[in-house]
């Protein structure tokens, strides 16, 4: 009688990228949650603030006036800043750290392409999350309300970009938001089965970065904008007279 082999062990293989522990307690929806919230609602508002808000400042002073003066003129702000935007912002960013921490990314033993994504996604996210909270407080807590004096607004922005450093920085943490945002896209798409197939998720990632292309060129020609005009007022009487329209300011 034939003895019977004993069954050999698998060989445990080092993997580049931790996979998602889905059914395991509330990781699952956490995860789920995570992934939809940087869709909507901060996708949205990156959305917003980069191709809109911030492409206004491309038509000059008066322009970008107008727009923070529709969107401080929308019903309920503060609830709306503090649901649509902050809770959801930081969520999404601390759930993300712990991702980041508890994820595994091997790019110089495992140069994968994923695997470089995923350690560029986490870096970006850091990035940006340190971008968005510099920006946030600087322009919505700290000197003129704009809220209250939109007319401000381009000038309170000229003064951190006429500054080389800032200026570099608002760059970088451009860069790393609409990158982030651009392959969170895909991640979520990917993700939730939206896009199934190799080819086909290999046309949108090409889809996805485009996006990304166009976000940071857009991000850049306002950055110029506001370095390109002269120095605005910053005080409530000289933002009055940038939202009198043309005659009254540089």
């Amino acid at each position: 009688m034939a003895a019977t082999a004993s069954p050999v062990a698998p060989v445990p293989v080092k993997g580049g990228v931790a996979p998602l522990r889905a059914g395991q307690g509330y990781s699952f929806w956490l995860r789920r949650l995570h992934s939809l919230t940087g869709i909507v609602p901060v996708g949205a508002f990156l959305f917003e603030h980069i191709l809109i808000s911030n492409a206004s400042a491309i038509g000059g002073p008066i322009a970008y006036a107008r727009q923070v003066r529709f969107l401080a003129s929308l019903p309920l702000v503060p609830i709306l800043e503090l649901f649509g935007i902050w809770l959801p912002i930081l969520f999404h960013a601390l759930y993300g750290f712990y991702i980041w921490y508890r994820g595994e990314t091997n790019v110089g033993e495992y140069p994968w392409t994923g695997n470089w994504m995923y350690a560029a996604q986490r870096w970006t996210g850091g990035i940006a999350f340190a971008y968005i909270l510099w920006h946030t407080w600087t322009m919505r807590f700290t000197g003129i309300d704009l809220h209250e004096f939109p007319g401000a607004s381009f000038g309170k922005v000229q003064s951190e970009v006429f500054q080389t450093p800032l200026f570099l920085f608002y760059v970088v943490g451009l860069i790393a938001a609409s990158w982030h945002f651009a392959y969170g896209i895909w991640l979520f798409c990917a993700k939730w089965g939206i896009v199934s197939g190799e080819q086909a998720r290999k046309r949108f990632l090409i889809l996805c970065l485009a996006f990304f292309f166009v976000l940071t060129g857009v991000g850049l020609a306002s950055l110029t904008s506001f370095r390109s005009h002269a120095l605005q007022p910053t005080d409530s009487a000289g933002a009055s007279m940038v939202e009198a329209g043309p005659g009254t300011t540089n």
